[in-house]
């Protein structure tokens, strides 16, 4: 199959190739791979996404066809999948970003697709002395395989992290805006897509630097508002370097602070709170850190909102330990990029698996984890995929280093296939086959 390839807000300019006909239907689960481990989880197929190793990723459906729409973690752009077939996924278009700037980050709703710009941080061009892109664009999937352009939001700054969108008039911001030493919620008005503007701002006080037109402090690490901001009914539930922070946005020209519930002091991570997934039928929400190893545990806990200004902690996840046979004691030991990251969120989008029962969680080194929470007061692991180390020479060091597998992100689809995101070397697909979590229990039962 030949690749397609738009350039940087340009036309297409290779002429793609037929869709694969076969369907998901007839998907068969694969021996597991050399240096794997799993339990309750199957292995269906790995893409190297064409070279483009992917970080972020979403999906939709369009008259049959599955397809997935991934940021490069090093490589400046956006890559397009079909996954109509996920034993067999192939490379449908390559998008250049601009150069220079870390286009990981995507959210899609109503036929439209918003994709960050951030000041790159490492690999690819990075250069610290030259200039990036920021903001957000916009896109239209009205063709699913070749988005088009439709608007670009400027933050200035260094541009935005994790973003949502989630249909409608307004998207929402983790942003780098200049005059903030991290990042903030910004709600942006994209109803006409070609002149965004923005409608409000709101950062926690101790953000603020003196100089209002001074660069944002956050790069190259991150700090403040990891996004995505999640908004549900009149609530957004941000994750706030350090805490979780509830705002009131039934005025969105005023957000108003809720409450707030810290996580650092004792857990002094890159990112103490960098998730926060609410279940609103269930009025709670999990939250979880990002780091691990010599800057302590990570913290991945389930919270009581039935109150939404008093929060509080129900339970902490179990951490992942090492499975039978492997050669090393612990995580950390098998290297230092070990703690949770990020779970399957995405649940404004309906081709995404919602379920208020069971939580998929990367957990870097440790692959991707699958938690019961249907007791919200005792979360248990079900199950766990844990790739092998890549053996492609050309994405070993320069002395022969290799990468440990890097379990980044997660995305479930409808049909109940897993797509996890390996920064070391591309996309597993997997399938749950454990035990099914029972109902969801209520954390306050009718009197």
């Amino acid at each position: 199959m030949k690749i397609a390839t738009i350039g940087f807000f340009g036309a297409a300019v290779m002429t793609l190739a037929s869709f694969p006909s076969a369907s998901a239907q007839s998907v068969k689960p694969r021996p597991l791979p050399a240096g794997a481990y799993a339990k309750n989880v199957e292995f269906v197929s790995f893409t190297d996404v064409g070279g483009h190793i992917p970080f972020k990723m979403s999906i939709q459906q369009v008259n049959g066809h599955w397809y997935m729409y991934a940021g490069a973690q090093n490589d400046r752009g956006w890559v397009v999948l079909d996954i109509t077939n996920p034993s067999d996924p192939s490379v449908l278009n390559w998008i250049p970003g601009p150069k220079n700037t870390r286009t990981v980050q995507v959210d899609i709703a109503d036929g439209k697709m918003i994709t960050g710009l951030e000041r790159s941080q490492g690999g690819g061009d990075t250069d610290p002395t030259k200039p990036w892109d920021d903001g957000v664009l916009i896109w239209s999937l009205a063709d699913p395989v070749h988005p088009s352009l439709l608007g670009q939001y400027h933050t200035g700054g260094l541009g935005t992290h994790r973003n949502g969108y989630y249909g409608g008039k307004y998207m929402y911001l983790a942003a780098g805006a200049n005059g903030y030493s991290g990042n903030i919620f910004e709600i942006v008005d994209i109803s006409d897509p070609a002149h965004p503007f923005e409608v409000s701002r709101w950062a926690l006080p101790e953000l603020k630097l003196a100089d209002p037109n001074a660069l944002n402090t956050a790069w190259p690490h991150g700090h403040g508002l990891h996004g995505p901001p999640v908004i549900v009914d009149n609530l957004a539930y941000l994750g706030f370097d350090n805490k979780m922070v509830l705002l009131d946005i039934s005025d969105v020209r005023n957000p108003k602070e809720v409450s707030e519930l810290s996580f650092d002091p004792p857990y002094h991570l890159l990112f103490a709170v960098h998730t926060v997934l609410p279940f609103p039928s269930r009025k709670i929400v999990e939250t979880n850190s990002e780091g691990g190893c010599e800057d302590g545990p990570s913290q991945a806990s389930l919270i009581d909102v039935a109150d939404p200004a008093k929060p509080k902690i129900l339970s902490f996840f179990p951490v992942p330990v090492p499975p039978p046979g492997a050669p090393y004691r612990d995580f950390c030991e098998r290297s230092g990029g070990f703690g949770a990251h990020n779970v399957n969120m995405l649940f404004h989008n309906p081709n995404i698996d919602h379920s208020d029962n069971i939580i998929y969680m990367t957990y870097t080194n440790a692959g991707l984890r699958v938690f019961d929470i249907s007791d919200a007061r005792l979360p248990k692991e079900i199950g766990y995929f844990v790739p092998p180390n890549t053996t492609k020479k050309e994405l070993m060091g320069p002395h022969g280093e290799v990468p440990v597998s890097n379990g980044a992100e997660v995305v479930v689809d409808t049909r109940g296939y897993i797509y996890m995101s390996d920064r070391s070397q591309g996309i597993w697909i997997l399938k749950y086959t454990g035990p099914k979590p029972g109902p969801a229990i209520p954390v306050h039962p009718a009197k």
